[in-house]
């Protein structure tokens, strides 16, 4: 038998008011999203953006969480030429998502999606590092 640590609000709204603290700072407008470990929604906060990027921090968030890693890593594969992930399910490989590690074991993942991939990415690395 296993025990399982899981995500609770207490805890998302803590990587929700870092992650929206750092985009406070830098004057960015973004969707933040919050998956447990099944991929299924916690939270979502949406401030001042466009609203196809709703979906794209839901995606990011589940591609971090599918795949165990930043999506960093699948936007620098791809980038290198390794184009066949782009067909995986769940595959968003754009920066801006993040699993929550605690423990050693992932408990969800955090996406953001509204400025660039890179700003995506360090509002949901201080999100995730508020865990």
């Amino acid at each position: 038998m296993y025990s399982e640590e899981i995500l609770s609000l207490v805890d998302v709204k803590r990587m929700v008011r870092a992650a929206e603290a750092e985009a406070l700072r830098n004057n960015w407008n973004v969707v933040i999203a919050v998956v447990d470990d099944g991929g299924h929604l916690m939270f979502l906060q949406r401030e001042k953006v466009q609203i196809g990027s709703v979906d794209v921090a839901i995606t990011k968030a589940k591609t971090a969480l599918m795949f165990r890693r930043p999506n960093k890593f699948w936007e620098d594969t791809v980038a290198e030429g390794r184009q066949g992930y782009l067909a995986l399910k769940h595959m968003l490989p754009i920066e801006g998502g993040v699993p929550l590690v605690h423990n050693g074991d992932i408990v969800g993942a955090i996406g953001v999606s509204g400025v660039k991939s890179s700003e995506d990415g360090q509002i949901a690395q201080a999100g995730a590092n508020a865990l």
